[in-house]
């Protein structure tokens, strides 16, 4: 049964196994990994789940059983930063994509972003990302527009609650 859970450092072992499918370098949306966080040692791994629970955010992976399938993340705020980047951001690992867990976790995204107050989620995706445009125009996202985001260019939905 898939559920969103809260970061856990309990979750260690399946979180890194979620992570080393990724590879190095690769961006990892929705776990609010910084490139010098240490994931690596029980320790660092413990200090960057409480970091990422004391940021601004609403941190959730999206677990099946004992494996993390992705990760998840809610900003309520209406930032400069959210401006730029979404309410939203998400990312499915390789193994578990084209299965309907990133349309599932907007789903449930959304329920919690009414619960916060918000009417609408900006969510944000490159624009050759075919994925991630699927996606949030299945989850009823009205295009915005495209914009160029430094050498990119990036679609701009908006999401109603």
């Amino acid at each position: 049964m898939v559920e969103l859970v809260a970061p856990d450092p309990a979750l260690r072992d399946a979180w890194l196994e979620c992570h080393r499918e990724w590879g190095p370098g690769v961006h990892e949306d929705g776990f609010g990994l910084a490139p010098d966080d240490d994931v690596e040692s029980p320790n660092g791994f413990a200090a960057w789940v409480d970091r990422i629970r004391a940021k601004p955010a609403h941190f959730w992976w999206i677990v099946d059983r004992d494996a993390i399938l992705g990760g998840i993340v809610l900003r309520t705020t209406n930032s400069d930063q959210v401006l730029r980047t979404g309410h939203v951001g998400y990312g499915i690992r390789p193994s578990a994509r084209r299965r309907g867990l990133a349309s599932w976790a907007l789903a449930e995204i959304r329920r919690h972003g009414r619960a916060a107050g918000l009417e609408r989620l900006l969510l944000v995706c490159a624009d050759d990302n075919v994925a991630s445009i699927k996606t949030i125009e299945g989850c009823g996202g009205l295009l915005e527009g495209t914009v160029s985001h430094g050498a990119d260019q990036v679609r701009r939905y908006w999401v109603s609650l």
